[in-house]
C-alpha cells in the first residue's frame, strides 16, 4: 500500500459523553472519520461543536471522572487505542501521536526552561542522555525557525513572545518525529503575520517529515491554506465532510453555507455580512431533529422531527435532508419566525 493511500487513523462512531448534575452532554456524538499518511484534515466548526474534545478522545485525555468515551473505535495504524492500558498509551502520546494545545502559555510549564520540556520529551521516549537530549532540543528549535536557538533553549516561556511560544509547542510535538500531530487552534490570538509564519512552518514540516497533521480551527480561512480534506462539525456531529475545493466551491449544508457567507471578501459588494442566525442549543436539551434546524433557513417540518443520516453526495458527505426525496415532499416552515 502506497504512502499516499495508506490510512493512519480512522475514527468510527465516537461517543464522548459528560455526566453532569444536570444531565449528560453529547460533546462528541457519533463521529467518524478517516486520515491518510501525509494529509492535513481539518476539523472546523464554532466554539462548543466538539472540536476539542474529538481530539483529546483521541489521546484519552478527557477530564475524568465527569467525562467518558461511550463507544466507538480510534483506530491508529490499524490498532484501536481504546482496547489500550494507560502504560500502553503513554508510550503512543508524544511519541507516535504529538499535540500542539491551544493555549501555548498555559501548556508549557512556566518554572522550567523551553529546553527543559523538549529535553523531557526526547528523554523520555527516545531515551536519549540529558547532553544529546539538549543538542536534540536546539536543533528542534532550529527546524521551527527560532533564531539564536543555542540561547533561546535557556529561556524561560515569558521571555519568549506568543508567536515563540507556539513555535516552541511545535518543537515539542515533532521532537519525536510522531506520525500524527493534533494542532489544535495553533494560530489563535496570533497576529495575521505569525499566523501566516506557523502555517508555512507546519506546512513545510509535514512535506519534510511526511507527517499527518489533524487541524482543529473555527476559522475557514486557515482550513483553505493548510488542509487537504475538511469536517465540519456542529454540536457534536459531523454535518458535511469534503475535500477542501469542494468545500469552498459548493458548500452542501446550510451551516457551512452560513459559516462561508459570514467571511468577509473583497469583491463582494454586499453592505452587510450574513451571520447565522439564533445561537447554539443547549445540549442538554432532548434534540430529536436536525440539530441545525431552529437556525436554518431552509428549514421545514421534517426536520424538527427526525434526524438526517449523513448522507454520500459524489465526493461530498452531508448530513442534510434538503437531498432526499422526503424533502420535496415535507411541509415548508417560514425560518423567520424561528427565534
Amino acid at each position: 500500500m502506497s504512502k499516499l493511500t495508506e490510512t493512519l487513523l480512522e475514527v468510527k462512531n465516537l461517543k464522548t459523553y459528560f455526566h453532569t448534575e444536570d444531565g449528560i452532554v453529547p460533546a462528541v456524538d457519533g463521529v467518524s472519520f478517516q486520515l491518510k499518511k501525509g494529509e492535513t484534515l481539518g476539523i472546523v466548526g464554532e466554539s462548543g461543536s466538539g472540536k476539542s474534545i474529538m481530539s483529546l478522545s483521541i489521546l484519552q485525555l478527557i477530564p475524568k471522572p465527569h467525562g467518558k468515551i461511550e463507544g466507538g473505535e480510534i483506530r491508529f495504524r490499524g490498532q484501536d487505542l481504546l482496547e489500550l492500558a494507560d502504560k500502553e498509551i503513554r508510550k503512543i502520546r508524544g511519541n507516535d501521536i504529538s499535540m500542539i494545545f491551544q493555549e501555548p502559555m498555559t501548556s508549557l510549564n512556566p518554572v522550567y526552561t523551553v529546553g527543559d520540556q523538549i529535553m523531557e520529551v526526547l528523554r523520555l521516549h527516545q531515551g536519549l542522555s540529558k547532553k544529546e537530549a539538549l543538542k536534540a532540543s536546539i536543533e528542534m528549535l532550529k527546524l521551527v525557525g527560532i533564531s539564536l536557538p543555542d540561547q533561546r533553549v535557556h529561556n524561560y516561556p515569558h521571555q519568549l513572545s506568543g508567536g515563540m511560544r507556539q513555535r516552541v509547542m511545535i518543537a515539542m510535538a515533532l521532537a519525536c518525529n510522531p506520525h500524527l500531530l493534533i494542532a489544535d487552534e495553533p494560530t489563535t490570538a496570533l497576529d495575521v503575520t505569525t499566523q501566516a509564519q506557523i502555517l508555512e512552518l507546519m506546512k513545510n514540516l509535514k512535506e519534510r517529515l511526511n507527517t499527518s497533521i489533524l487541524l482543529i480551527t473555527h476559522d475557514l480561512g486557515v482550513v483553505a491554506e493548510a488542509c487537504d480534506q475538511v469536517a465540519v462539525m456542529y454540536m457534536g456531529r459531523i454535518v458535511e465532510y469534503s475535500d477542501v475545493y469542494s468545500l469552498f466551491e459548493k458548500p452542501k449544508h446550510p451551516y457551512t453555507i452560513g459559516l462561508l457567507n459570514s467571511i468577509p471578501m473583497i469583491e463582494d459588494n454586499r453592505l452587510r455580512l450574513e451571520p447565522i442566525r439564533g445561537y447554539v442549543p443547549n445540549a442538554l436539551d432532548d434534540l430529536k431533529g436536525c440539530r441545525f434546524c431552529t437556525r436554518c433557513n431552509e428549514v421545514r417540518d421534517l426536520c424538527y422531527i427526525e434526524e438526517p443520516p449523513l448522507l454520500h453526495l459524489e465526493d461530498q458527505k452531508v448530513r442534510c435532508w434538503k437531498y432526499t426525496e422526503r424533502w420535496e415532499k415535507a411541509k415548508e416552515v417560514d425560518g423567520r419566525s424561528i427565534s
